[in-house]
């Protein structure tokens, strides 16, 4: 066993019991976000900002996961063993920086964009300008960045790093970490088995961001550019969920499914999509490959048992 454990590992980093436990984790952060928001004077706010009722609702669905970044924290400060996740979560001037949190942006800004852009072009969606609130808009990102953070932090933080500490081989904290992300969505209106692959592939990239040049952040603004591109500006199902705001709306009635979109699940259930987001993941391994691991928080294993590069 000593040629696959790390003798930093510890028996809740065993691959089961870490993913129960992060599910254990996002079910107590849902219930603290709840509890975040419950008050009168919070949701008040929240409604009298938004100024429309189905638009306050919705954004509070994205707000409700508030309390899986104040679980997550309270974790960290609590438990010793882990602390070192801080260093994954903070400023890090190899990856941590607000140029990898830019760049994230304009890799899910891009990624997105163009799956949108191409989906229009073949006539699979009609689109029509509706109004642009900046207000609204910054809310929304806001509220995105939010939402995306606590899927990343849970997934490429807490369970990644969970899994990196107890196995050798890197791969497998990659791969059961964008397993566990496509499981969570597999209850979304309009799953399919193609937008399930695609998951998993976004996951992984995520992961090779992490990975590589140890940007938590820049995981974490892809994932909210491309959340937000396709929900908050095109009005697009984001994994099968529409907006109530959207700077242009979809003629539902006319979409379809083609190459690039899925009329139930959106971008993210397409074949070309899962393309494009492949063509990217090939590249940025290509590009990466030789670097190996940017920043690996358990250093305590002896140089004999350093994990090797993918």
């Amino acid at each position: 066993m000593k040629r696959f454990l790390r003798p930093s590992g510890r028996w809740t980093d065993i691959l089961p019991i870490a993913i129960f436990a992060s599910l254990v984790f996002l079910f107590i952060g849902s219930m603290l976000g709840a509890l975040i928001l419950n008050p009168p004077e919070v949701t008040g706010l929240v409604y009298k900002l938004c100024g429309d009722d189905d638009v306050a609702a919705f954004m509070m669905q994205y707000l409700d996961f508030v309390g899986i970044w104040v679980a997550m924290f309270l974790y960290i400060l609590f438990s010793k063993a882990n602390r070192p996740m801080i260093k994954a979560l903070g400023y890090d001037r190899k990856g941590n920086t607000p140029k990898g949190f830019l760049l994230g942006l304009l890799f899910g800004f891009g990624c997105n964009g163009i799956c949108v852009l191409l989906s229009w072009i073949m006539g699979d969606i009609k689109l029509s300008f509706v109004g642009f609130d900046p207000k609204l808009l910054l809310l929304f990102f806001i509220a995105i960045t939010i939402q995306s953070g606590a899927e990343e932090i849970t997934d490429r933080l807490y369970l990644y790093q969970k899994l990196r500490r107890r196995y050798k081989s890197p791969l497998i904290a990659i791969i059961t970490n964008s397993a566990v992300f496509m499981a969570l969505h597999v209850f979304n209106p309009g799953f399919t088995a193609i937008a399930g692959v695609q998951i998993f592939i976004i996951g992984v990239i995520f992961s090779m961001l992490v990975y590589y040049y140890n940007s938590l952040w820049c995981a974490i603004a892809f994932h909210m550019a491309w959340n937000f591109t396709q929900n908050i500006i095109f009005g697009l199902p984001n994994s099968g969920i529409v907006s109530a705001y959207s700077i242009f709306k979809l003629e539902a009635a006319s979409a379809r499914n083609g190459l690039f979109y899925n009329v139930n699940f959106g971008v993210e259930g397409s074949v070309g999509a899962s393309v494009i987001l492949l063509i990217f993941g090939a590249v940025l391994y290509m590009k990466s490959r030789d670097r190996g691991e940017c920043c690996d928080l358990w250093e305590d294993a002896s140089p004999q048992e350093t994990p090797k590069a993918l």
